[in-house]
């Protein structure tokens, strides 16, 4: 019997934080005696295996060196196995099903079905590629520009790259990165990494195709696939709409944004946004953020980034979607379409099931929170949604939980990491064919 490959996704997450944990909990992992508790390394295997950044514990003072490379190794078997898995599981929905839908889905994610070694070596070269190029911009910028000796430099600016890339969040200073709220050239290589990351590798082959075609090929947005079309413009958008909110509500906030210059106010502004795609870096106090500001970016981190890439959420084209069917809707029209494409009745079914599934996870966790700490309601849900979103930012509440909290936070971290990804596939590989209708009757809406 054939295990379901939905299922092969959760089982291989669930054993690489399981080995993870059993490493992290040997004394030879913690700086100081004797070894972690096993549910602090439990919590930081699942955060650095879901890419997440949440910790219990600051990472940079209660690892050992070799806790540090164990985390990081995690991280990155995390978001490679992420973007590889997706890809291969798009793939193998694909290969189940028929041959019109099968030519439609090769015309739409520009992915062979032979092409599946190519894709893994692709995914290999890229992220290769990001992370050594933004750790030597790290590491060049620690070094010569904030006095950090060579070897600690290159190791921070690997770290942190490899970090961001994967959307992880996890940083080895305490304060995160607010340190470096003036220095463009430590948050902008960041933030570059991390949106690159979160546009999902499916984006990242097409536009090297586009690129590589040259003349043959008219390189304008009227020639990319929808899913390509989606994902750009709506990350942009979403990042243009987090720059715009935190500028409008922490401008003058002393805690964050206030004691800053124009220039500087701007840069932590996108920051923030950025990270909100979702990686937990921070280069603002987010506990002193305001309320609307925590509400609002509640909203950006679940619907989070690209499909088939390291960013977490319910994806930027499950919202598109959403929006699209709501817009049709509204309008009286008979069927959804966006940029000349229709969309099938059964993308606005899985499109809406991941959503409100995602709803009831966040609403349930942050309602067993609230029952268990005493904290302003938008700073619970905050976190929830973060660690549903696999984004690591922290409203100080997290390192303060006890053990059944951080065990929700745990559990909230695997099924937004896992779930979306999971549950889109077992959808799309479950379709069956009906072969009578039930009578129709309209119920009462509204």
């Amino acid at each position: 019997m054939h295990t379901h490959p939905a299922r092969m996704v959760a089982l291989g997450f669930a054993l690489a934080i399981v080995v993870g944990t059993t490493v992290l909990a040997l004394p030879v992992s913690r700086a100081g005696d004797g070894a972690a508790p096993l549910l602090t390394a439990l919590f930081t295997a699942t955060s650095a295996v879901c890419v997440t950044g949440l910790a219990v514990v600051d990472t940079g003072t209660y690892w050992s060196g070799f806790g540090e490379v164990v985390i990081l190794f995690l991280i990155q078997a995390g978001g490679f196995g992420i973007m590889t898995l997706a890809s291969l599981l798009a793939l193998l929905v694909v290969g189940r099903l028929r041959l019109m839908t099968t030519l439609q889905a090769q015309a739409e994610s520009k992915i062979g079905m032979g092409q599946v070694r190519g894709v893994l070596k692709r995914v290999a070269l890229i992220t290769v590629t990001v992370e050594a190029v933004t750790a030597l911009i790290l590491a060049m910028r620690l070094w010569l520009g904030h006095g950090q000796s060579p070897g600690s430099a290159a190791y921070s600016g690997v770290f942190h790259a490899v970090s961001a890339f994967n959307n992880a969040g996890f940083g080895l200073y305490g304060d995160s990165l607010t340190g470096y709220a003036h220095d463009p050239w430590v948050l902008l290589p960041v933030s570059a990494a991390v949106i690159l990351g979160g546009l999902g590798f499916p984006v990242i082959l097409e536009v090297l195709r586009q690129w590589r075609g040259g003349r043959r090929r008219t390189r304008t947005p009227r020639t990319w696939s929808l899913h390509l079309r989606l994902t750009l413009w709506l990350t942009g958008a979403l990042l243009a709409a987090g720059t715009a909110l935190t500028l409008l509500f922490e401008w003058s906030n002393p805690g964050t944004l206030g004691p800053l210059g124009g220039e500087d106010k701007a840069l932590g502004a996108f920051f923030h946004s950025a990270m909100l795609r979702t990686a937990g870096f921070n280069a603002t106090d987010i506990s002193a953020m305001e309320p609307a500001t925590l509400l609002g970016s509640c909203v950006l981190m679940f619907i989070g980034g690209g499909s088939a890439g390291t960013a977490g959420g319910i994806k930027i084209t499950t919202f598109a979607v959403l929006g699209v069917a709501i817009l049709a809707e509204v309008r009286g029209e008979p069927g959804a379409g966006i940029f000349g494409r229709r969309l099938a009745p059964q993308v606005l079914r899985q499109a809406l099931t991941v959503a409100l599934l995602g709803v009831a996870a966040v609403m349930a966790s942050t309602i067993a929170l609230l029952a268990m700490v005493d904290a302003r309601a938008e700073v619970v849900l905050f976190e929830a949604v973060s660690a549903f979103g696999t984004v690591g930012l922290s409203a100080g509440l997290t390192g303060d939980l006890a053990g059944p909290g951080q065990l929700i936070i745990t559990a909230l971290m695997f099924l937004g990491r896992v779930g979306p990804i999971t549950l889109a596939s077992a959808l799309a590989l479950r379709r069956r064919t009906q072969r009578y209708r039930l009578p129709e009757e309209r119920p009462i809406i509204g």
